[in-house]
């Protein structure tokens, strides 16, 4: 019996099977689905060339139309459907220069990376495993399909995620493949950066990081990556035992504190780091800071946005040891009594503050007197009222700027 998610694009296999095409769920779905994992995409493999499948469906995003692949928009969630292939060199590292595409599953199941992920099923549920990938996944182990130094001088980026695999889902790599790994290793740096990041980042949340950080260390991946690259015995001050961290600013943070002579600036840059990913680094190197001046308090909840709580945690729960990392159950027990959780809950404004000082300039010191106020109001140094708000102010005018 096929799982609910498989069920909603079970249409989308009909579709193309009444057309007299072959249709097929492939790759991490299916190895997901077997090992009773959360499943977040499901991909189709089929007999249909691209153009009849933009053909069959009324909505389809035409993402990799040259290399066999377009999505299919079906009751509100996408699903990418790619044409059985043969792929060409790989002088990109990346993509094929050319794909062939074929009528049978056996050929395509052939290029994937990994036997576990050269899995394909049915709509039945019947699952086709030419690679005996079943088996390693029973074995829990990884390794290529075919020979691995071919499957890494394809695409280097499946050196990353063969260890990414390891963290995730705890599995052992092949020692045949480990071999060929550390043989290609250095061809790693011909990779897209954006590409690196999002394996590392979900290298890091993996359930078994540990064991992804043994193979990390043994393969010497970690020389080849930036940053590490110039900084590789940066490896060995990291805490021997790691807790999965869930976004990439938080790596960033993480081995921020574990060689503050690295500038921040370096590392957001050579990984180009998002707007977003530089600013979470920022808030959060703030945030523990002031935890190891102040500890944990209002003020340091208060300013941890609800976004960062967890990274806060997951983050201190790795740089400190287990008395000292503060529990999450406190954490948001100090939040919810908060006597306000943003700026314009606090009953006074800009206008009073010029009405109180009628022959004072405009200027920031309005601004820095709203925060001061704003901080007292939050560590319950003042209650949160129009009159004592007021009077606390005038007993500690703003100084002149």
């Amino acid at each position: 019996m096929l799982d609910t998610i498989f069920n909603e694009a079970v249409d989308i296999m009909d579709k193309l099977e009444e057309n007299g095409y072959q249709a097929y769920f492939v790759g991490g779905c299916v190895r997901d689905s077997l090992l009773k994992r959360p499943i977040s995409d499901v991909d189709i493999a089929t007999s249909a060339p691209p153009d009849k499948v933009q053909q069959l469906f009324p909505a389809v995003i035409p993402v990799g139309v040259m290399h066999g692949t377009v999505i299919v928009r079906h009751l509100g969630k996408s699903y990418e459907v790619t044409t059985f292939r043969v792929d060409g060199k790989y002088t990109d590292k990346r993509h094929p220069d050319e794909v062939e595409f074929i009528q049978t599953i056996d050929g395509d199941l052939k290029r994937r990376d990994f036997t576990i992920n050269a899995l394909a099923m049915n709509r039945e549920g019947r699952i086709i495993d030419l690679f005996n990938g079943i088996d390693d996944l029973h074995q829990k182990v990884i390794r290529t399909v075919g020979k691995g130094i071919e499957r890494f001088r394809e695409d280097s980026l499946r050196i990353i995620r063969a260890i990414r695999f390891s963290s995730q889902l705890g599995f052992f790599i092949d020692p045949a493949t480990l071999d060929d790994m550390k043989v290609v290793a250095p061809e790693i740096t011909q990779l897209a950066v954006e590409r690196v990041r999002v394996e590392i980042t979900k290298f890091f949340g993996g359930r078994h990081i540990n064991l992804g950080m043994d193979y990390l260390r043994s393969t010497e991946l970690y020389k080849h990556l930036p940053v590490m690259i110039n900084y590789p015995y940066i490896i060995n001050k990291l805490p021997l035992k790691l807790f999965p961290l869930k976004d990439f600013s938080e790596v960033v943070v993480l081995f921020h504190y574990m060689e503050p002579a690295i500038p921040i600036k370096e590392w957001v840059t050579d990984w180009k780091c998002s707007n977003k990913e530089k600013w979470n680094v920022k808030e959060l190197i703030a945030s523990i800071d002031y935890f190891n001046k102040n500890g944990l308090d209002n003020w340091l909840v208060y300013c941890l946005s609800s976004a960062h709580i967890d990274a806060f945690i997951r983050l201190v729960t790795n740089l400190y040891s287990a008395e000292n990392i503060p529990k999450r159950s406190k954490v948001m027990s100090i939040y919810n009594s908060l006597t306000i959780h943003q700026r314009d809950e606090l009953k006074i404004n800009g206008h009073d503050l010029i009405a109180l000082f009628p022959s004072k300039k405009k200027g920031p010191w309005i601004h820095k007197t709203l925060k001061m106020v704003e901080k007292q109001v939050v560590l319950n140094h003042v209650a949160n009222k129009n009159n004592e708000l007021k009077d606390w102010v005038k007993w500690n005018p703003p100084g002149t700027n």
